[in-house]
């Protein structure tokens, strides 16, 4: 058993003595009873962290010493909503150990996860939990997963025993038996022949798995020849074999006792890349010339990478920050940039694009639940900058003279609306401020003014909402008060007509005359507002023209069936009235607003326009059905449908009263695997019987 550690600085001098993990795998695997378990196998008076929200919901840091390797392990948030804190972790690491319960197998939320990481090439090691729970069977879950995940799921070691009774492993390679039934540290010794039975059916599929992924002609004459290569051989070929991420080994867990712990932080120093072996992503100079990946090399010039930022209102901000190259030292000064739309292509306006200079305080190492502080840090660590005044997560810290940006990795988009309001003045006073504070936390919430100047956060989910609501309470003392999110509505006309409107008052003194004649018709969508002028012979005052050009705009704006702009419309004035003294700009504009009214008098000649968007869904072949039908029940014009690999992306026109909780109701419908996008595509008609329910509502 490796030796445990104590909180003091541990000081790495070469990135291949770092191994950087990343645990995950969906909500209830065990995984993150797994990360506390290895944890407390290394970490000399470890005793865990609470397992609340915020916990749950981000991304977390502890490092451990196993062997002669110093270990960053990343606790990935197995919740849909928190996405954006897994590619995090998956850019922050060099492999991951996939969790999967052997309780539960591999279901859509699984395969989701697993797509993650092989779209990054993360290596992996497949840990198979729960394997203590009734009826849950080794050999059942690994062809499971095999048909789930592929001919490369191979196991590295064998259980022994079933059920509750597992009492340690065996490995496939040296059968060699781990005891963990004295309930101390467990004890290695050599199988016997009833622990060579259990994995002899193992061998040969790994091996060859190990010859072709390691491309190791020599190993394979050994194999073929019968001839014994020794564990460190293999073990050599295993990293090789694994770092390729065409194998994934897979060991057996039972957090109650233990088993498989040493297993994995064994593979994790033999078997798992180093720094070296995994490759960096892109850089690029602010010129926008590509440079491509910075080499780990500690002398080489700083490149480095904010993975993710908390905020505390008293200690401010804490940066985990990924070294890809060069040395950082405390005291030392830094480029910060920032640069979405280089990658992106438009601004985010909650984060705009900026460079900015830094000087690095202290540098601090997540020892278990310590931060120990440390002098310098290189290529291929990952550590913690208290302080960084301006950098965000996703932002490149790089050296002064030889600036860099790293693109950032794939940020989800907030589709779940959240509509605030302060629930008192003091509220309101602190909000701005709090939500501030949020958006530079949590790159993936989206603050914006809905209809009506609503105020909307928009999340990645219900669990995201919940989170962002107790933040604000708990964290920033602010209370709001939820609401109903407003659709930003259009009125239109969908007929010609004509009307008159009179704004004729006396009342001593001046009085107020204005009669406008006009004749109101719908434009094509999208058109807007055109007045024409037809008045002759001076029925109406050349100067008061502008005045009922003026009264119209401004009673559009308004609204005249619910209160919502009304656009798409052609107003002429063709005749009118006026009076040489009690005539006025007002006047004019006041009659203007009436005519505009007694036009819409009649409902047959106007409507209401919804917002559409389309939406493209991405689901598995086997969701097809349930989403097109979904979608048609949500008023929906389906617009066809491409299949890419096993999934497909079908396409529809969807009004976005329809869409409200949709971020939602996906998750149901394809079991938490699917996703969407959404563009505004244009308004359309509303059907009638809304309309009807709608106006009256308003």
């Amino acid at each position: 058993m490796g030796s445990r550690v104590n909180n003091t600085q541990v000081q790495v001098n070469n990135p291949d003595d770092v191994r950087n993990v990343v645990l995950i795998g969906t909500a209830g695997s065990g995984k993150t009873s797994l990360f506390e378990n290895l944890l407390r196998a290394r970490v000399a008076g470890y005793r865990g962290e609470k397992d609340d929200a915020e916990r749950l919901s981000q991304l977390y840091l502890a490092s451990l010493v196993t062997g002669d390797v110093f270990v960053n392990l990343l606790d990935a948030p197995g919740n849909p909503d928190f996405v954006g804190e897994l590619r995090a972790g998956i850019r922050a690491a060099d492999a991951a150990i996939f969790v999967v319960s052997a309780a539960d197998g591999v279901d859509a939320a699984a395969q989701a996860l697993w797509e993650e990481c092989a779209d990054a090439h993360l290596p992996r090691i497949i840990a198979l939990a729960k394997m203590d729970a009734a009826h849950a069977s080794f050999d059942e879950v690994v062809e499971e997963l095999k048909d789930a995940l592929g001919e490369g799921v191979l196991p590295t070691h064998v259980p022994v025993g079933s059920g509750g009774g597992i009492n340690g492993t065996v490995g496939v390679l040296s059968h060699r038996f781990r005891d963990y039934s004295s309930g101390g540290d467990p004890v290695l010794v050599e199988g016997d022949e009833s622990h060579a039975e259990l994995v002899r059916d193992h061998h040969g599929p790994l091996m060859e798995g190990l010859i072709q992924e390691a491309e190791d002609d020599e190993l394979m004459d050994r194999y073929l020849e019968g001839e014994d290569p020794g564990r460190e051989y293999l073990l050599g070929d295993l990293m090789k074999a694994t770092a390729g991420a065409n194998l994934f080994p897979v060991v057996p867990v039972v957090a109650s006792t233990g088993v498989g712990t040493e297993e994995l932080l064994s593979l994790i120093e033999l078997g798992f890349p180093t720094p070296s072996l995994h490759p960096n992503p892109d850089t690029v100079k602010l010129s926008g010339e590509e440079v491509g990946p910075a080499p780990t090399d500690p002398d080489a010039p700083l490149v480095a990478q904010v993975i993710r930022t908390t905020t505390d209102p008293f200690a401010g901000r804490l940066s985990m920050v990924r070294i890809f190259a060069g040395t950082l030292t405390a005291d030392a000064g830094v480029h910060v940039s920032g640069h979405r739309s280089f990658f992106t292509g438009s601004e985010d306006s909650a984060h705009p694009d900026h460079d900015d200079s830094e000087r690095i305080g202290q540098i601090q190492q997540a020892v278990g639940s310590e931060l120990v502080a440390r002098n310098r840090a290189i290529a291929g660590e990952i550590v913690m900058l208290p302080k960084l005044t301006h950098a965000e997560t996703g932002d490149t810290l790089s050296d002064p003279n030889h600036v860099v940006v790293i693109p950032n990795w794939r940020m989800p988009e907030a589709l779940l609306p959240l509509a605030i309001r302060a629930a008192s003045r003091n509220d309101e006073d602190k909000l701005a401020t709090a939500l501030g504070r949020l958006a530079v936390e949590d790159t993936n919430v989206r603050l914006a003014r809905g209809a009506s100047d609503q105020l909307v956060l928009w999340t990645t989910g219900p669990s995201h909402a919940d989170l962002l609501l107790a933040r604000l309470r708990d964290r920033y003392g602010v209370n709001v008060v939820q609401e109903d999110v407003k659709i930003a509505l259009r009125e239109t006309f969908v007929g010609k007509a004509k009307a008159l409107g009179r704004h004729v008052k006396q009342s001593g003194g001046h009085g107020q005359y204005a009669v406008v004649n006009i004749e109101v018709e719908p434009l094509e969508r999208g058109a807007g507002f055109e007045f024409v002028d037809k008045v002759v012979g001076g029925a109406v005052p050349r100067q008061f023209i502008p005045s009922v050009e003026k009264g119209s705009r401004a009673q559009l704006e308004r609204g005249i069936i619910a209160g919502f702009p009304m656009v798409d419309v052609r107003v002429t004035l063709t005749d009118g009235k006026a009076h040489s003294v009690d005539s006025s700009d007002m006047a004019f504009q006041m009659a203007a607003g009436a005519a505009l009214k007694e036009a819409a008098s009649d409902p047959k000649l106007t409507a209401l326009l919804e917002p559409v968007d389309l939406v493209e869904v991405t689901v598995g072949e086997e969701y097809m059905g349930a989403i097109m039908t979904d979608l048609s029940g949500r008023r929906g014009q389906l617009q066809g449908s491409d299949a890419e690999g096993r999934k497909v992306i079908i396409r529809a026109l969807v009004p976005q009263l329809e869409l409200a909780r949709y971020a939602i109701d996906l998750r149901g419908l394809a079991q938490g695997s699917g996703s969407f996008r959404r563009t505004f595509h244009g308004y359309e008609q509303m059907p009638g019987n809304l309309v009807a329910d709608f106006a009256g509502n308003h």
